[in-house]
């Protein structure tokens, strides 16, 4: 039986009607919205069109829908429907207008994990768009005659904590990331390109509502919190250094230079806090956790002579619109963020993304945050503590305070003691000897280190490379060359020919570099590689029986070498001469004696043996 015509459904044609149904629905709730607000009736056609966007199922038709409720919440809010009214009645829609606000911009936040780019960029976007209308109506309603400057804190609240904390998307048909609570790539770039590394507002505020929202959510219940804050501080390459650099503001009303502070005026200097305390419980910031302000006031700045300058105005004193034009409240927000972030990045549970998320601040620590902290000096525990994890992580944490003591003056007089420490019998097989020999290197390149203590790493560097593979021995011989030659009282070392592997006084075992006695040792080790089986090791082992008059070794040119580099250099050598296919070798290693009986002593004055053809000799 043939099926009847009205059994078969068009499905394209009621997909059509329904996406043309769902838009004119929503061009329909606008036109009434824009009516009623330009007529001041109801506005309860603002609860149909939240229920559209919520439920629409397809991403185009949330998109119309959110774009829609963008343009009527902007007329609500440049017609001050969100200031609070006089009367009662007023209140309360002002209120109710609040509430679908919050509903509507919570789930702009969750559609920062949709599957649909366009969705997500779009869904920043107007959520930095509602910021700046907010802060406009807010400062244009802040003083009757002299509007203050503000920043609406309680809704860019919202956008940082769906930045870091990344809750699911609301719409119906997006699926749940499998990497949920991770920053999206998409998001992270267009945040970082539009605002943070553009805005210094936005910048300011985003540090100071990234640690209170670490501190008010723990580990256990935000795992990725930490590191969706570390992907986007990691990125920062515009932070200011000078005042002048203070000049690209988002709202554009707190670009206006605000009032100077006199820190001999106490009364005056209370007052505008008081002031400023108002517009923050007006915007929503809670001072008990707003604490930056409090801990991080720089040491008063001398002048030339030696003598401090006059009285300067605390930070804890400033107005938030003083905060954002002083180059000092941007480093002590700067330095809060980082101080709280870095406990946050280990876990005990997951050691290996600990040793992770350590290496990427590590990474960055000498040349993105120390120089704009206020205090380098308080981050020195937790780089202590990186140095215990040892590998790449602690090699990064020596870096780090190896700056603290240069530059910061830093004094940890175990430091070398630590650094002797990774010298174990695998440094010359990992991955990052590369890594260890610069830095190692950097150092040792002060011209007044004791003897003793350069001895004892030459020493040790020598003992391990007995067992180090050739791309590892060539960077030990280049670099123990620069030492040498820095140092001439380590020559003794390499002219001390009574001392070999069986009185040899070195002490493997000592953990102290200035108890090991390698300055009374020789570097035999270093010798016994002339006769090492690859011929650019034992070619360059020569250059320590020869006048220390050629100049230092560049180390970057060895550092880079593997099994593979040296095999490729190997084969592609241009042979000048053809290698001799029979030698005549008497080679006694550690002058042990080769055990020959009288017989083979004869036979060996009397004929020259082929030790070529013996070896292809099978029986």
């Amino acid at each position: 039986m043939a099926p009847s015509l009205h059994s078969l459904p068009p499905p394209s044609k009621k997909r059509k009607t329904h996406k043309e149904d769902h838009g004119s629905r929503v061009k329909q709730l606008e036109d009434q919205l824009t009516n009623a607000i330009a007529t001041n009736s109801s506005l309860n056609p603002l609860a149909d069109l939240l229920t559209l966007a919520f439920d629409a199922r397809d991403p185009h038709d949330t998109s119309k829908a959110i774009y829609a409720l963008y343009r009527v919440f902007v007329i609500i809010i440049s017609n001050n429907k969100l200031v609070h009214g006089e009367d009662d009645a007023a209140k309360v829609v002002k209120a109710w207008i609040w509430e679908r606000l919050q509903s509507y911009v919570d789930f702009l936040g969750s559609l920062l994990q949709d599957d649909e780019k366009f969705l997500r960029t779009s869904a920043l976007q107007v959520m930095f768009s509602l910021l700046k209308y907010l802060s406009t109506s807010f400062t244009n309603s802040s003083h009757p005659t002299k509007p203050q400057p503000q920043f609406h804190s309680s809704h860019f609240r919202k956008i940082v904590t769906s930045l870091l904390l990344c809750p699911h998307s609301e719409r119906s048909t997006s699926t749940p990331k499998p990497d949920g609570g991770l920053i999206d790539p998409d998001v992270l770039n267009l945040f970082y390109d539009s605002w943070f590394s553009v805005h210094d507002d936005i910048r300011w505020f985003f540090l100071r509502e990234s640690a209170t929202l670490l501190n008010n959510h723990s580990q256990d219940a935000s795992p990725n919190l930490a590191v969706n804050l570390l992907s986007i501080l990691e990125r920062l390459s515009t932070f200011p250094t000078e005042q002048s650099e203070l000049n690209a503001w988002w709202v554009a009303e707190l670009g206006a230079k605000p009032p100077k502070l006199k820190a001999s005026k106490k009364g005056s200097a209370n007052a505008e806090s008081s002031s400023d305390e108002e517009d923050n419980v007006k915007t929503g910031v809670d001072e008990d956790n707003d604490d930056w302000r409090k801990f991080f006031d720089e040491e008063p700045a001398t002048a030339d002579d030696g003598k401090a300058k006059g009285p300067q105005a605390r930070l804890h004193k400033m107005t938030i619109h003083q905060s954002l034009h002083a180059l000092s409240s941007h480093r002590a927000v700067f330095t809060r963020a980082w101080l709280t972030l870095l406990p946050r990045l280990s876990t005990p549970e997951n050691v290996e993304k600990s040793k992770a998320s350590a290496t990427r601040a590590l990474n960055l620590m000498h040349r993105g945050v120390m120089p704009h902290l206020t205090r380098p000096i308080l981050v020195m525990d937790w780089i202590g503590a990186c140095v215990d994890m040892g590998g790449s992580v602690g090699l990064l944490a020596l870096n780090a305070l190896f700056v603290l003591m240069k530059e910061y003056n830093l004094d940890y007089p175990s430091f070398y003691m630590r650094l002797y420490a990774f010298l174990d019998r695998d440094v010359l097989h990992l991955k990052h000897r590369s890594r260890f020999f610069r830095l190692t290197e950097l150092f040792l390149s002060s011209t007044h280190l004791p003897a003793t203590l350069l001895a004892s790493f030459v020493k040790k560097l020598s003992r391990l490379s007995l067992t180090a593979p050739p791309a590892a021995i060539v960077m030990v011989i280049p670099f123990t060359y620069n030492i040498l030659k820095r140092h001439p009282a380590l020559m003794v070392m390499i002219h001390r020919a009574d001392v070999d592997d069986s009185n040899d006084p070195f002490i493997v075992e000592e953990t102290n570099p200035l108890q090991t006695h390698a300055l009374e040792s020789s570097l035999w080790e270093l010798l016994s590689h002339t006769q090492h089986y690859h011929a650019p090791v034992s070619t360059m082992c020569k250059i320590f029986s020869e006048a220390f008059t050629k100049p230092g070794y560049s180390m970057e040119d060895f550092l880079d070498h593997t099994y593979n580099t040296l095999f490729e250099t190997e084969i592609n050598r241009k042979i000048k001469r053809e290698p001799a296919l029979a030698v005549e070798s008497n080679v006694r290693m550690f002058n042990e004696a080769v055990q020959q009986d009288s017989q083979e002593v004869s036979m060996a004055e009397n004929t020259q043996r082929d030790f070529i053809n013996e070896l292809w000799v099978f029986s």
